[in-house]
C-alpha cells in the first residue's frame, strides 16, 4: 500500500493562499492531486472566516467556572481552552510588553474547578483560559446561549481593535504549552477538549453557522482520539453537508484519514478497508463510518444494514437532520410526521409528511449483536460515554446522534443544542444505549439513563406538541390562534407510542 506524502507548508503557500486571495482559478495550474480530489489534512485551519459576521464573542474572566461547555458546543473550533499554572503564565509574559500583560492577565479565570480543589489538596492550582480565534468564529453566539445563566461570554459588535485583540489572544493562547495531564480528569469527560489529541477537527470548514452536525462530528473525533490517540481513526462519509463543508477544495478541516464515498455505499466502502487493515495487521484502529439520515435510513439502508449482519468492528455515526439538508430540505424517511420540507409541503390539500417517521435505532437493535446508541450533543456525558462504549465494542456499532439544522429546522444560529435537548424532553428523540454485552434480555441491555422523568408519558408539562411551536418546520400547523392541526396531535400520538414502546423494551413497562 504506497503512502502518499504532502508538504503541507508548500501546499498552503501555493495553493490555499491563492483560494483566500480569490486568484486560485487564474494562476493555478492543473496538478495530479487536484485531478484525484486529494486534500491533505488539516488545510481548512488556514481558512479565515472574520469577515463573515459582524460579531464576535469576547470572554468575561472573572464570571468563567470552567465548565467547557461553550469549548464543546462550537461547531468550529473556534472556541479553545487550558490550564496552566500561575508560573506558566507569567514565564510566557516575560515576552510581552507591559501593557500587553496587564491585558492577556486578564484573560484567566480562577475557578473552584481547576484551582482551590487543586489547593485544598495541597497540589498547584491551575488558572483557566479560554481564547476565541477570529479567523474560525463564524458568529453564531452558540458558545454565548450555552454558558446562560454564568454569562462568561458576550457577543460584541467587531472592528479593527477587537479583531485585532482577539488575533493577539489566540496567538498566545497557541504559545502557552499543553494542558498539564494532572489538570485533565478523566472522569469529568467534559475536560476531553482541554488535550490536544482530542482536537482532530481544526475548523475552518464551510457548515453553516450554528451546525449541529459539526459539533457532532468533533466529540465524536475528541472522543476518540483522547482515549485512543490522535492516530486512531479514520472516517468514511457519505455525501452529504459533511462532505461539502469537509472537503470544499482546498479546505479539509480532519486531522485523521478522511475519503468520501457515494452516496448510498460508504458501509460497503468501509468493509473494504476494514478488510484490507485487517490484513496489514491493524485491527485496533477505528474505522467511523458517517452520513445524514438520508444516506443511512433512505437510499443506502441496505448497505449499512449488511454492514451491521458482517460483524465486522465497525462504527456508524448518523447525523440525524429529519430532512435532506444537503437538497435544501427535502424530507427523508426520518421526518417527523406534520414536518413541512420539500416534497412534504404543508397547504391547503396537503397537510406535510404523512408518513410516521423511521426509526433507526430500533432498527439497528433488531440486527443481532450489534452495540447502538441515541444520542444529543447537548448532553455531552452522555454523548461521550456513548461514543467510548461504541469503541470499545467488538463488532458493529452505531451511533444515532440529533442534528439540529438551522435553516431546515426553522431555528436561531445559535439554538442547536438548546434544540436537540429540548427533542429528548419532548420525546421527539429519545436517547438510549442498547450494549448486547449487557446480559441475555433486551431489557438488560437498553438503558433509557438520561432521560428525563423516565416512569412517565411526558416530562412535566413539556410535550411533542410544545417542542413543535419553537421551531419553523412546524409553524404551519399551527392556526392564528396557535391551536394545532390534525395531523400535528397524530405525530404528537405517533412520538409518544415510540416512547412507551422504548418503555417495554427497556422492562419500564
Amino acid at each position: 500500500m504506497k503512502c502518499l506524502k504532502f508538504d503541507t507548508q508548500a501546499f498552503k503557500e501555493n495553493v490555499v493562499s491563492a483560494y483566500n486571495a480569490g486568484t486560485a482559478d487564474q494562476r493555478l495550474p492543473a496538478d495530479t492531486e487536484m485531478a484525484r480530489s486529494l486534500i491533505p489534512p488539516a488545510t481548512a485551519a488556514f481558512r479565515d472566516f472574520s469577515n463573515i459576521s459582524p460579531d464576535i464573542p469576547v470572554f468575561i474572566s472573572d464570571k468563567c467556572v470552567g465548565c467547557m461547555e461553550c469549548v464543546i458546543s462550537c461547531p468550529d473550533t473556534a472556541i479553545l481552552a487550558k490550564v496552566v499554572t500561575a508560573e506558566t503564565v507569567d514565564k510566557t509574559l516575560q515576552t510581552q510588553t507591559e501593557e500587553e500583560r496587564h491585558r492577556l492577565q486578564k484573560q484567566f479565570s480562577k475557578t473552584t474547578k481547576y484551582g482551590d480543589v487543586y489547593q485544598k489538596k495541597g497540589l498547584e492550582p491551575g488558572l483557566f483560559h479560554i481564547s476565541i480565534d477570529p479567523q474560525k468564529c463564524k458568529g453564531c453566539a452558540e458558545c454565548v446561549t450555552v454558558c446562560g445563566e454564568h454569562k462568561a461570554l458576550r457577543m460584541v459588535t467587531k472592528d479593527s481593535q477587537i479583531l485585532e485583540e482577539a488575533q493577539k489572544n489566540i496567538n498566545f493562547f497557541n504559545g502557552l504549552p499543553e494542558t498539564p495531564a494532572q489538570f485533565i480528569n478523566d472522569r469529568l469527560l467534559t475536560d476531553m477538549m482541554l488535550a490536544h489529541r482530542s482536537l482532530l477537527y481544526t475548523g475552518g470548514a464551510g457548515s453553516c453557522m450554528g451546525c449541529g452536525e459539526a459539533t457532532a462530528i468533533r466529540m465524536m473525533l475528541a472522543a476518540t482520539g483522547f482515549v485512543h490517540g490522535e492516530k486512531s481513526a479514520a472516517i468514511v462519509a457519505s455525501t452529504g453537508c459533511n462532505t461539502v463543508f469537509g472537503s470544499t477544495y482546498p479546505y479539509n478541516p480532519y486531522r485523521v484519514s478522511w475519503t468520501n464515498s457515494l452516496f448510498e455505499n460508504s458501509p460497503a466502502v468501509a468493509m473494504g478497508l476494514k478488510a484490507r487493515w485487517n490484513q496489514l495487521g491493524w485491527q485496533n484502529k477505528k474505522l467511523w463510518v458517517i452520513g445524514g439520515d438520508g444516506a443511512m435510513l433512505d437510499i443506502g439502508f441496505q448497505s449499512l444494514s449488511r454492514m451491521l449482519m458482517s460483524q465486522m468492528d465497525i462504527q456508524v455515526m448518523v447525523l440525524d437532520t429529519q430532512v435532506y439538508s444537503n437538497t435544501g430540505g427535502q424530507a427523508s424517511t426520518a421526518s417527523y410526521l406534520a414536518q413541512n420540507a420539500k416534497m412534504s409541503a404543508v397547504g391547503s390539500v396537503l397537510p406535510g409528511k404523512t408518513e410516521s417517521r423511521k426509526e433507526i435505532g430500533l432498527l439497528a437493535m433488531m440486527h443481532p449483536h450489534v452495540f447502538v446508541a441515541q444520542t444529543v450533543t447537548a448532553i455531552p456525558n452522555h454523548f461521550y460515554k456513548a461514543v467510548m462504549a461504541a469503541n470499545s465494542y467488538p463488532g458493529p456499532a452505531l451511533l444515532n446522534v440529533y442534528a439540529s439544522c438551522p435553516p431546515e429546522h426553522g431555528i436561531a444560529d445559535d439554538m442547536a443544542q438548546h434544540q436537540s435537548k429540548w427533542a429528548v424532553e419532548s420525546r421527539a428523540f429519545p436517547i438510549f444505549i442498547y450494549d448486547p454485552r449487557g446480559g441475555p434480555k433486551i431489557k438488560d441491555r437498553l438503558s433509557l439513563k438520561g432521560n428525563p422523568n423516565p416512569m412517565e408519558d411526558w416530562a412535566k408539562d413539556f410535550d411533542f406538541i410544545s417542542f413543535a411551536r419553537t421551531e419553523g418546520r412546524f409553524a404551519k400547523q399551527f392556526d392564528k390562534n396557535g391551536h394545532p392541526s390534525e395531523t400535528l396531535k397524530k405525530s404528537q400520538e405517533e412520538r409518544l407510542a415510540n416512547w412507551r414502546q422504548l418503555q417495554e423494551l427497556a422492562g419500564l413497562k
